[in-house]
């Protein structure tokens, strides 16, 4: 982990800063072409009750977070597989990326998956989103196939295998 960041669960004083940090990294990236979706990112306090967000911390400032769904889903419609973690939302304000603060919160957020019990973790991400991809598939990621997320939202998914002597599923 790089000098000075540490990741940990955010703190209910910091969910307003960690959504406005989270959605300037997806702004930066995206534009402003998807202010609905811009808001959900933003919305940290609002998906703390079913995930658990972690956030990348630097002299008390905070960097990023990102969203992991260890039990269930954000989306109550849907379920995690047996064994699987999945990420949601890594977002890294502009003027902090290149710092690796991104990588700190894939790192905690592995680690915080296998304490769980978690033998591989997955995610979606946009094709256009090609730095978080090169990181995704440095820290061992596969990409597999393209899947409609959302309608209209087209996600490559991703997955790590945290117990690599157990079988996939």
């Amino acid at each position: 982990m790089p000098v000075g960041i540490v990741v940990r669960p955010v703190r209910p004083e910091e969910y307003a800063e960690a959504g406005r940090q989270t959605r300037a990294g997806f702004a930066g990236l995206m534009g402003e072409a998807d202010p609905e979706y811009l808001d959900v990112v933003a919305d940290v306090a609002g998906r703390t009750g079913r995930t658990t967000v972690l956030v990348a911390v630097d002299g008390g400032q905070v960097l990023g977070s990102i969203t992991v769904e260890l039990d269930t889903k954000l989306d109550p419609a849907q379920e995690l597989a047996p064994g699987e973690a999945h990420l949601r939302m890594l977002g890294v304000a502009p003027g902090a990326q290149g710092r690796g603060a991104g990588r700190a919160l894939m790192e905690g957020a592995a680690a915080l998956a296998r304490a769980a019990g978690k033998s591989r973790l997955t995610l979606g991400t946009l094709s256009e989103m090609a730095t978080a991809r090169r990181l995704y598939e440095a820290m061992g990621f596969q990409g597999g196939p393209s899947e409609e997320h959302a309608p209209g939202r087209w996600h490559i998914r991703y997955e790590l295998r945290l117990r690599p002597d157990e079988p996939a599923v």
